[in-house]
């Protein structure tokens, strides 16, 4: 659970959806993480959209109905948005949250989806905030549990720290953060991942305490079609905390499928 601020790229704004899109070429669609943002792809994004069309949705985590607030009224989102941009054999990638809406999504819609890139995904196991409810009146408590999410507690800067603090103070975004994690703990994918035939890339911080590395054995197991990759001295959001480890790993994986 984390929260990184709006990149350089020009954001876009059509109906309800708002998004970046760069490059030209296959889609490669990332989706961000609970408080996530769309800065978490920035260096994928930047590696990437010169052989990609390299997509990223804003998540609506804070404008669904709160009766479809949760991972489901997210995949049903994405549907929205692969139609509206009339997207085929698209590569999904999520991190977090976003990997479990993946998951839904390709399920539900496999005709659009190509293969499945999966990082500190939840829809096992979710250890949001370090097991503890949101401290709101503590700023030091946000801080730890920032930092909680990074092998390299220095990524926790003050200013990602204050953006968290202000988000958990806000009782409108506070309720729907409630009930989106709640949502992924109920929404438990173990039973359906056998349904899930195409190429998953698992890329994975050896050191995430958030969805630990035996969550990530876990998924491969029940993957039927799926490659693991550990990223070392990492913790939960790869393509932020070692950039250069992550693309490698997803270079390969297009390469070969």
């Amino acid at each position: 659970m984390y929260f990184i601020r709006s990149m350089e790229f020009a954001i876009k704004e059509e109906k309800e959806f708002k998004y970046i899109e760069e490059g030209e070429g296959e889609v490669l669609l990332l989706l961000h993480g609970l408080m996530g943002a769309l800065s978490n792809w920035s260096e994928v994004v930047k590696e990437f959209r010169g052989r990609y069309r390299v997509i990223i949705p804003v998540l609506p985590l804070y404008d669904l109905p709160i009766l479809s607030t949760g991972v489901k009224g997210l995949a049903k989102f994405v549907h929205r948005f692969v139609q509206h941009k009339n997207l085929q054999n698209v590569v999904l990638l999520g991190n977090s949250l976003g990997g479990h809406v993946a998951l839904i999504y390709t399920i539900n819609h496999p005709e659009h989806v190509k293969a499945l890139v999966l990082s500190g995904s939840s829809g096992l196991y979710e250890n949001s905030f370090g097991g503890s409810f949101p401290k709101r009146e503590s700023y030091d408590f946000i801080r730890e549990k920032v930092e909680f999410t990074f092998y390299d507690p220095t990524i926790a800067t003050k200013e990602l720290v204050d953006d968290i603090f202000a988000i958990v103070n806000d009782r409108f975004r506070v309720i729907r953060i409630l009930a989106m994690a709640k949502s992924a703990i109920r929404h438990n994918m173990s039973k359906d991942l056998h349904k899930i035939k195409i190429p998953v890339s698992l890329i994975w911080g050896k050191d995430d305490r958030v969805t630990p590395p035996e969550v990530a054995v876990e998924f491969n197991t029940l993957l039927s079609n799926s490659e693991l990759n550990w990223v070392d001295y990492c913790g939960h959001a790869p393509m932020m905390e070692r950039p250069i480890e992550f693309n490698n790993y997803l270079k390969k994986f297009l390469d070969k499928i």
